[in-house]
């Protein structure tokens, strides 16, 4: 049974970690413990724990449901769902269906058997309380922060994630999401549902009333949902449209006096609760602890009322975690919030104001102790690093305490309170810190200038001594004394604790002249009247001082473990004889009482040493922690111990009174309530103290052995831990010690205590939840033998196992081996078959001659051969001498290593040879080939070691070597950079490959390699490493190969600059300056669309008077290049025409690119002007003529007759240039077909323009031109249609024809091109007499599969052409009538074929059509044309288009 306690720190940073009852029970989880707590308006009081989660509980909730409120549910990091009975304090069911860190969990306030709950994988389980079923589901793969059931129907959970994403869900349809809620962009905290069913409670708003006032009351009605995220703004959302309505942001408001900065990013956890009966109310959390209620029908400041305005000080001054609130049955509404400064706090929903506070602990209490002058007042030492002081005897508050942080920054392990003056406690923390606080001011404490290197154990007041002592008689009564864990005590002057503390041991030592080391002390105690002193040590030894010289009078040698306790009898009320008694706890589990009251009285002359107790009081199961005597009684005792019990005693009979066990771990401190007999308070690793009445208490000793939940508890720290917990900070580490487990590290100890920050707010884990242990097993304090479980290492294997073995037989034997040893050492004359070193005498070697030991050393090495042990043998031969034989059993065996190769050269150089070329061998089969290299090179073979390392592919190390090692014209070498070279241009490393090529003087190589990547800026770099080798061929190459790609890319200043490098490259320059000036000519005339030119050069921009591109190319290569009629040297005209020529020009096809087209026909054009310079006009006309045919074979008609355009802009081809006129004159047939074919094409272009004109004029004054006469042929229509944009410059209109059309009119080239047409036809009609032949064989042998009718009209219409041919015609007449046609052509001038004309008959039907219109044509042209149609247009296209033509 218990009164009053103070309980563990709720934890930090879970959604629902605390729920509150019907019935006013509150649950709250702290570490792995949910404390249940009866809450009313006036007061609160702890009643009990829910213990048996392995890890921390991470939330909780009640049943809210009539008769079910007693039943709860907890989750925790341990993955598991916890269901009990908070009546009985039982576990009724345990559900693991999460395999992770469970972050939320909540009971349905719909269904009394549903309870949902969520892991930070994103799993959602759903368990059924009265089935024990569980299903689980996978909505969202994201971390669950929170989630709630919906109040109105059984099937809705709204789930929040860490991202800001809030999902709704429908259990009935198996976690089907319903909607996703987006708006906030970060954590969700925290969820709550209105209370009213519907939409319509916020109507009053007249800003929302668009957004709610659609909502239908059917299924549709839906639900207000309130969210809180970290990113400090609280949601409304509807669930019925599945968005936001509204939008609440946090006020800044004053904190501690000063304005709060936006700017500033704090901490913060945003939690919203919606009460029960107020929908238009909603509390939530603020930035530094603050509470708002919400008023959702107003708005501005008047929309929140703060918490807490009544007075000074009610408000949390951390953030706020957790919101649950109750109607009490007495028409109380209240609401309990947890928050990270450690209290627990209940407001009256009605007035705002705070009803009462809870404080809480987060950190092991290492220290409690009543103050002797104010009556009542404790103070507590928390490894929170803080000290509370509670004023036990306040009948108003019940727990009225206060806080105290300044002056310390760890946990607070020691306390002592001034015996005489008020309000003055000293402390001791876990950093070797001393201070002194007033609490009854708002001072900073005192703190002294000397710092223990360990933690702080003990603090005492008593008399001074030397050299405090020294002239001090009035001063000061009263010194403060520290032990800490580094085993000294310091005497601090509380006036001057600036100055220096003094040392105690060295007045011991002078005043009892002990000359060797002391003990390290663990505990003392002054005896109340002053006069001794006990120092416990850390040997189990305590010994008693006289003061002030502290003159040894005693040593008690009772204890054998560490001293953790001492405490000296009252003197007041008491008999003298009890004045004595000195109460003593060490590591062990027996408390000894020592009546010291003879030596006090009479001192001894000598020191005097006890070995027997004046009582012994045993029961405790594990070591004793702390103890203190009944201020009211006589001889009465109360301890604590590791076995988490406090025991009362009556010391004169040895008696046990009273056993409690109330806490959940094992206890540390304790002190007699000092008004009344029956109370005790006790605190310990459970973060709790209790207070408890002696006579209450169902049991009276300790329980016997080690009591369950130590067991437990031992059981867990030796399991495996998850991996979760291994990752978290030392702060929240759930590690306990084991309870026997005597002797830890006090860092280790300490650092398992609760800071007062975590790592990071997302972490689930609040930092209060760990495991704290005591003072009694730090590690100055504890001399007894580690727990093995988890110090104990694996011991290394004996060298010499049979002799060892020897020593461990039967103490007889052992004592006989002396007696034969002592015969063999001193007469000379062992026992018969007694041979030291052999069989039964072998461990009689170590101790026996050298030789003995040489017979031991091989009996040895046999066992260690049998056993495997080979390394052993090994070093058996080393210290025996046998060096070689010990290298020679390594190599053997394969384990050499760098020790034994050290040692090696001892044995010679032959040796040391060997056992490298053999350590070389075993270093590659673990592929340690840069050691075994280095090993090689320790005896001189530098060649071999270049093998090893290039036969393992290490060119870069193996390179490194020969150059350091070797001469630079090494063969090797250039091999070394070959090979390596081989390996990079295969793996795709081609840039270091060129510089081993480099290197090795490959330059050719480097270059080729380099070229390989075939990108622009590779080629140049290849092209100048080419040059500066003097591979000028390859440089010319390599340009010439980036050029073409630069201005394939419109990039012609690169292009140029790559080939200005290369002086034979002089043509090429000059090809791509016309090819930029045609480029740029051509965009000028918008023919073709600009491309994104990289870069160009001012010469080829446009220029304000017209003139021929010939002209312009010869004007830039004089200016640019000095390129004339009279250059020579390079720049001769004759050569660079040859040399030009050679470049090779391949065939026009339809799929080259225009760009590309546009460099080819520029070459033919670069030929022209060069051989026009020449005055070679045979060659000029048939290179103009190359230039004008490449892009109309290549199917960009517009293109070449803009060019002939931009080549002879008065259209006669005898005339090239307008600046340099001259007449052209052909003596060659070539040259004069290639001008009147090129003169020809200049008329048809010309001729299309007119008709073009000619029809688009007509067309608006009639309409009743057919498709047929506008269009003579279907080709020519496409033609036409195609050449519009490039013939519609406005330059002139045309009335009648401007050019001698007759040249158009060529019968020689119309019969050419009828017999080519006729040509053309047999071909495609034997084609198809071949495929109707293969589809007639297919369907009689085929298998009968379904033929392929993808285009059926076509198949029949060829079938249709073939079926009325072979009505006159057979493939064999076919075949004739080709042959005749083919002598006809062969018999036709070359010239005729060589440079065609325009098609004829396409002309005729186009000066027929022009006839018709405004135009005038002569009659004896239309009369030719007709003749001409007449014999040649015989084909059915053209006939039709003849018929209204020649009617």
């Amino acid at each position: 049974m218990r009164d009053r306690s103070l309980p563990a720190s709720p934890n930090w940073y879970c959604s629902r970690c605390s729920d509150v009852n019907s019935k006013g029970l509150l649950g709250v989880g702290a570490k792995n413990v949910i404390y249940l707590i009866d809450v009313s308006a006036s007061s609160c009081r702890v009643t009990g724990e829910l213990v048996g989660h392995r890890d921390l509980v991470s939330g909780f909730s009640f049943c809210q449901h009539a008769g079910q409120s007693h039943i709860c549910v907890s989750s925790s990091n341990d993955g598991s769902i916890r269901f009990w009975d908070s009546d009985n304090r039982a576990l009724i069911k345990e559900h693991a269906a999460h395999q992770s860190p469970v972050s939320a969990v909540h009971w349905s306030p719909v269904d009394k058997n549903l309870v949902v709950s969520g892991d930070e994988k994103g799993v959602v389980a759903v368990h059924w309380f009265h089935t024990g079923d569980s299903a689980s589901f996978f909505p969202e793969p994201r971390t669950i922060f929170c989630l709630t059931c919906s109040p109105h129907t059984w099937n809705s959970v709204a789930v929040g994630y860490k991202d800001g994403m809030i999902v709704l869900i429908d259990l009935s349809k198996k976690g089907e999401v319903m909607h996703r809620l987006r708006g906030h962009d970060n954590e969700i905290h925290s969820l709550a549902w209105s209370p009213l069913s519907g939409e319509d409670s916020l109507h009053s708003r007249p800003e929302d009333s668009e957004a709610t006032n659609g909502v239908s009351t059917g299924e549709e009605r839906g639900c207000y949902l309130a969210s809180g995220s970290k990113d400090q703004t609280v949601r409304i959302w509807s669930t019925a449209k599945g968005k936001g309505v509204m939008t609440l942001k946090l006020p800044y408001l004053n904190k501690r006096g000063s304005a709060v900065d936006p700017g500033v990013k704090e901490r913060i956890w945003l939690n919203v609760h919606w009460p029960k009966g107020r929908p238009t109310q909603l509390v939530s959390s603020c930035f530094s602890g603050e509470l708002v209620m919400w008023d959702l029908t107003k708005a501005g400041k008047q929309r929140w009322s703060l918490f807490g305005t009544s007075s000074e000080g009610q408000n949390h001054n951390r953030i706020v975690f957790n919101l649950s609130s109750v109607h009490l049955q007495d028409g109380a509404e209240l609401l309990i919030s947890t928050s990270m400064d450690r209290e627990v706090k209940c407001w009256d929903l009605n007035s705002l104001g705070c009803c009462w506070t809870l404080p809480t602990l987060g950190g092991v209490i290492f220290a409690l102790t009543f103050s002797p002058v104010a009556s009542g007042c404790l103070a507590l030492g928390v490894g929170d690093s803080m000290i509370r002081v509670w004023n036990t005897l306040t009948t108003q508050n019940q727990y009225d305490i206060r806080s105290f942080w300044q002056g310390i920054k760890s946990k607070v392990t020691a306390l002592a309170w001034h015996p005489k003056r008020e309000g003055s406690l000293s402390f001791g923390t876990d950093d070797g810190k001393v201070g002194i606080y007033d609490v009854f001011s708002n001072k900073p404490p005192q703190i002294s200038n000397s710092y223990h290197k360990k933690t702080v154990y003990t603090l005492a007041w008593g008399p001074p001594v030397p050299p405090v002592s020294f002239g001090a008689a009035g001063k000061q009564s009263y010194s403060l004394y520290s032990c800490a864990g580094e085993g000294v005590i310091l005497q601090h002057d509380p006036s001057k604790l600036s100055g220096e503390a003094s040392d105690i041991d060295k007045l011991i030592r002078d005043t009892n002249n002990i000359k060797h080391k002391l003990s390290p002390h663990t505990d003392l105690s002054w005896k109340p009247d002053g006069k001794v002193v006990a120092i416990g040590n850390e040997d189990g030894c305590i010994d008693v001082y006289q003061a002030p010289a502290l003159q040894l009078l005693c040593s008690i040698q009772q204890h054998h473990k560490i001293i953790n306790t001492l405490r000296w009898h009252h003197d007041h009320s008491s008999p003298p004889e009890l004045h004595c008694l000195l109460a003593s706890g060490s590591s062990n589990a027996i408390v000894y009482v020592h009546d010291l009251h003879t030596i006090i009285e009479n001192p001894p002359e000598s020191p005097v040493v006890l070995t027997e107790p004046y009582r012994r009081l045993c029961g405790h199961t594990a070591k004793i922690t702390g103890m203190a005597w009944s201020p009211h009684h006589s001889a009465r005792l109360v301890t604590v111990s590791y076995d988490g019990t406090a025991q009362v005693w009556d010391v004169l009979e040895e008696a046990a009174l009273s056993n409690y066990r109330g806490h959940a771990g094992y206890l540390l401190c304790v002190d007699w309530s000092p008004v009344d007999p029956d109370l005790i308070w006790t605190g310990g690793k459970d973060f709790t103290v209790q207070e408890w009445k002696v006579s209450k208490q169902e049991f009276t000793k300790p329980p016997k052995g080690k009591k369950m939940s130590m067991l437990q508890e031992k059981k867990k720290t030796g399991s495996k831990q998850k991996t979760k917990n291994k990752a978290a900070s030392g702060a929240e580490r759930a590690a306990v010690p084991k309870m026997n487990a005597e002797k830890v590290a006090a860092e280790q100890e300490l650092s398992d205590d609760e800071g007062d920050e975590v790592s990071s707010t997302h972490s689930l884990e609040p930092p209060a939840a760990t495991f704290e242990k005591g003072k009694s097993s730090f590690a100055a304090k504890s001399k007894d033998k580690p727990d093995l479980n988890l110090l104990k290492k694996k011991k290394p294997r004996s060298m010499l196992p049979l002799s060892t073995s020897m020593d461990h037989r039967p103490k007889e034997e052992l004592l006989q081996d002396c007696v034969t040893l002592a015969s063999v050492k001193h007469r000379n004359a062992p026992p018969a078959g007694c041979v030291p070193g052999q069989g039964d005498y072998i461990h009689l070697g170590l101790f026996a001659d050298t030789q003995a030991l040489y017979r031991m050393f091989e009996a040895e090495e046999e066992a260690h051969v049998e056993a495997g042990h080979y390394d052993s043998v090994v070093y058996l031969r080393l210290w025996s001498g046998d060096l070689d034989g010990a290298l020679q059993l390594a190599t053997e065996r394969g384990e050499l290593n760098d020790h034994l190769l050290s040692i090696a050269p001892m044995a010679g150089f032959r040796v040391w040879s060997r056992t490298v070329e053999a350590f070389v061998k075993q270093l590659c089969l673990q592929e340690q080939y840069l050691k075994a290299a280095s090993h090689l090179l320790s005896i001189n073979k530098l060649y071999e070691a270049v093998d090893l390392l290039r036969s393992n592919k290490l060119f870069r190390e193996a390179i490194a070597l020969v150059k350091a090692r070797l001469p630079a014209d090494e063969s090797v070498l250039k091999e070394l950079y070959t090979s390596w070279a081989a390996v990079l241009e295969k793996d795709g490393h081609l840039s270091a490959a060129a510089k081993c090529y480099l290197a090795a003087g490959s330059s050719f190589d480097a270059a080729k390699v380099i070229a390989r990547k075939n990108d622009a800026s590779s080629l140049r770099t290849a092209a100048t490493l080419a040059r500066l080798s003097g591979e000028e061929a390859l440089a010319q190459s390599l340009a010439l190969r980036c050029a073409k790609d630069l201005a394939a890319a419109q990039d012609w200043v690169g292009a140029q600059e790559v080939l200005s490098s290369q002086d034979g490259l002089l043509v090429h320059r000059l090809h791509l300056c016309v090819a930029e000036l045609l480029a740029a000519m051509l965009e000028d005339s918008e023919l073709i669309s600009p491309a994104s030119c990289v870069s160009s050069h001012q010469w080829a921009s446009p220029v304000k008077c017209p003139t021929s591109i010939q002209d312009r190319a010869r004007d830039v290569w004089e200016e640019e290049f000095g390129i004339s009629q009279n250059s020579e040297g390079h720049r001769c005209v004759a050569a660079l025409l040859q040399e030009l020529k050679s470049v090779e020009s391949p065939a026009p096809t339809a799929s080259v690119p225009l760009r590309q087209v546009l460099l080819y026909s520029s070459v033919h054009l670069t030929r022209a002007v060069l051989s026009w310079l020449l005055n070679d006009d045979g060659q000029l006309m048939k290179e103009l003529w190359q230039s004008v045919a490449w892009p109309r074979d290549a199917g960009h008609f517009c293109v070449s007759a803009e060019l002939c355009r931009l080549l002879f802009p008065d259209g006669d081809v005898s005339v090239c240039s307008r600046k340099h006129p001259r007449t052209l004159h052909h003596t060659e047939d070539e040259a004069k077909a290639a001008a009147s074919s090129l003169q020809a094409f200049v008329h048809y272009h010309r001729l299309y323009e007119c008709w073009w004109r000619a029809s688009s004029g007509s067309r608006e004054v009639q309409n009743g031109l057919s498709a047929a006469d506008s269009c003579p042929e279907d080709e020519v229509n496409d033609k036409a249609t195609s050449r519009g944009t490039s013939e519609s410059d406005g330059r002139r209109r045309f009335d009648k024809l401007d050019s001698d059309a007759s040249l158009l009119l060529s019968e020689p080239h119309a019969a050419c091109q009828a017999t080519q047409r006729s040509v053309r036809d047999i071909q495609e009609r034997l084609a198809a007499m071949v495929l109707q032949h293969s589809r007639a064989q297919g369907e009689q042998h085929g298998s009968g599969e379904k033929r392929d009718d993808s285009s059926p009209s076509d198949s029949r219409s060829s079938a249709d052409a073939v079926q009325r041919s072979e009505e006159q015609e057979t493939p064999l007449s076919l075949s004739t009538k080709m042959s005749k046609h083919q002598e006809e052509l062969a018999d036709l001038p070359d010239t005729i074929k060589t440079f065609p004309h325009p098609d004829v008959v396409e002309c005729c039907l186009v000066l027929l059509h022009l006839s018709k219109s405004s135009c005038s044509v002569s009659n004896s042209l239309q009369q030719e044309a007709k003749d001409l149609l007449h014999k040649y247009g015989t084909s059915p296209s053209v006939l039709k288009a003849c018929q209204r033509l020649l009617t």
